[in-house]
């Protein structure tokens, strides 16, 4: 951070955006230029999407008013009045449908974003149902601009697993004006500034719309109608989708949906270090707003009240993670000197303990390095940075930016302890034959709390293959660090597994190799592990519709039963699986 917006940041009052008519009015605002409506409730933070938008709007000049979760069964939404300029519309931090409902579709009690933590307030398809509430409300109102990752992923035609169907662009479904994809930092600036100034937002990357005539000089994709005819069609259109991604690289797309076009601009500009730097600097409470303190805690902020970004984006490639699509597959990083300046505003805070909860991204250890290619042409066309059995040459993984910087948060006075509870590539480290060894010795004396967490996923390699995962061997060569250094250190810590039950072309079988390996390998019994959600900008869901490999087009096996699902994840987790499967053996036997 510049000593300048230090300075500001010191100086300007600190306060919450407004969410109530007596807010406006003490700021003696007759009218907002923008409203966000969101489906979680309003925290002020770095980590919540609408507060960081509405943030750079404020910075700009707009007077920007939050509703969080309002209620549908009322006028709620009507609390700050109609909005000059327009609408931003967001389901929230996480995808409704996921946020309420498990893999095998049973309704989620909990909701770490809701007030007292029950799940009563955020609706079904959330982005669609608030849209609606608006135009129920304000006949013929200012724009709707759909934001936030559940519209993000559901720019196109994509396949819906709580219907089983193919679901028509969301613009379509919602009868909004526009949609603001991926982060779209650059363009929510420009495409605000565009509105007030009175000029045609359609024009501004990272938009999407709905024209009447398609354009032509834009990639055309395969029209609604053809992907519900033929799959790999389908598989087609999320090929061209998810290779158009990248700012520098991508091309405009447009896809006939009926008689008109579903139009997407080619991505807006990622942002700079020092832009990052800006916009983690804005005047964040890290806090519930007051209007929703009466109905409980949320119980998110225990995680990211006193946690540092350090980073945007991911290039892992998991074929069952949207970051890539949503976040994009180049890394965003801030500035050293800007992140401990976060740090030592954590220890001016009465309520901070000396403990940060994490220092991390998407991938903790992609902090600090990036393909220079890439940076220059934008990520390649046919060639992952990370595959199955290869780490692409030409990225170096180093990890001694994110060494030095946890090393330096350290030494701020008044922290006690900076935790990486991020997900991190254990692959990475024993890749990093430089600094791999120092990052994990780092990480294990002083950076854990009693375990470490990775996410392998699987052991089975067909299946491996078909997440974008890496095979066994690396996870053996980490495990071995990992234990080698805790015993030098005469530490007790533990290593907890990620693993998915489920996923396409994925059998019974392949969990009992699972169940086997960590047995046998990992000398351990998993407690946890999820069946796979198919969602919305994911290469495995794909796989789930269309029961296909997208690369080679061919069959594979894809488990549909929720009750079988069930049983490939107890598989794995069930303490007392093998003494049944011997019994029951030993009986057949005889």
């Amino acid at each position: 951070m510049s000593a300048n917006n230090k300075n500001d940041k010191q100086n300007k009052e600190q306060r919450f955006l407004p969410t109530t008519r007596k807010e406006m009015d003490a700021l003696g605002w007759e009218q907002c230029d923008v409203i966000l409506v969101s489906g979680d409730a309003y925290i002020d933070s770095p980590f919540i999407g609408v507060a960081v938008v509405g943030r750079i709007l404020e910075a700009l000049g707009f007077k920007v008013g939050i509703i969080g979760q309002p209620d549908i069964k009322n006028e709620d939404v009507k609390r700050l009045g109609e909005p000059k300029l327009y609408w931003g519309v967001s389901g929230g931090s996480i995808d409704s449908m996921v946020s309420n409902y498990t893999a095998t579709k049973k309704f989620r009690n909990n909701d770490d974003y809701t007030p007292g933590g029950k799940n009563d307030k955020r609706p079904d398809r959330a982005t669609l149902v608030y849209t609606n509430l608006i135009r129920r409300h304000f006949k013929n109102t200012v724009p709707i601009v759909l934001g936030g990752i559940e519209a993000s992923l559901r720019r196109i035609t994509h396949y819906d697993f709580w219907t089983n169907k193919l679901r028509k662009p969301i613009l379509f479904d919602a009868k909004a004006d526009y949609l603001i994809y991926g982060m779209g930092e650059v363009a929510i600036r420009e495409f605000s500034t565009a509105l007030r100034e009175g000029k045609d937002p359609r024009e501004v990357r990272g938009v999407c719309y709905i024209s009447k005539e398609p354009v032509e000089e834009f990639l055309q994709l395969p029209s609604h109608q053809e992907c519900l005819d033929d799959k790999e069609k389908y598989i087609d259109l999320f090929d061209d989708f998810y290779k158009n991604n990248d700012p520098i690289s991508a091309k405009g797309l447009c896809q006939k949906v009926d008689t008109r076009y579903a139009i997407q601009n080619p991505p807006c500009d990622y942002l700079d270090e020092k832009e990052m730097d800006e916009v983690a600097s804005y005047n964040y409470i890290r806090d519930l707003h007051p209007y929703h303190k009466p109905q409980g805690k949320v119980k998110c902020l225990e995680t990211i009240k006193f946690s540092i970004q350090t980073h945007h984006g991911c290039w892992g490639e998991c074929n069952f993670c949207a970051i890539g699509v949503h976040q994009g597959r180049t890394i965003r990083t801030r500035s050293e000197e800007n992140i401990l300046s976060e740090a030592k505003e954590f220890t001016q805070d009465k309520d901070f303990k000396g403990v940060i909860s994490d220092v991390g991204g998407p991938t903790a250890n992609m902090y600090g390095y990036e393909c220079n290619k890439k940076l220059k042409k934008g990520t390649c066309a046919e060639i992952r940075c990370v595959d199955y059995d290869r780490l692409c040459k030409v990225m170096k993984v180093d990890h001694s930016r994110h060494l030095n910087l946890l090393r330096d948060i350290r030494k701020v006075p008044g922290v006690k302890k900076a935790f990486v509870a991020s997900g991190l590539r254990y692959d990475f480290i024993p890749a990093d034959k430089k600094h791999g060894y120092e990052y994990l010795k780092e990480l294990v004396n002083h950076h854990i709390s009693g375990q470490m967490k990775v996410a392998p996923e699987h052991t089975s390699d067909r299946v491996l293959k078909l997440m974008g995962k890496p095979g066994k061997q690396p996870l053996i060569e980490f495990k071995k660090m990992y234990d080698r250094l805790n015993k030098e250190a005469g530490k007790k810590q533990f290593l907890t597994y990620y693993l998915i039950a489920a996923h396409p072309g994925c059998e019974e079988k392949d969990m009992h190799e699972l169940k086997q390996f960590t047995t046998h390998e990992l000398k351990m019994n998993p407690e946890q592990a999820q069946v796979f959600t198919p969602t919305p900008g994911t290469y495995s869901s794909v796989m789930y519709y269309t029961e296909m490999d997208p690369e080679t087009r061919k069959k594979i096996y894809v488990e549909k039963d929720n009750a079988r699902k069930e049983k490939q994840k107890n598989i794995v987790i069930d303490k007392s699986y093998y003494q049944r499967r011997k019994k029951s053996n030993n009986g057949m036997q005889s």
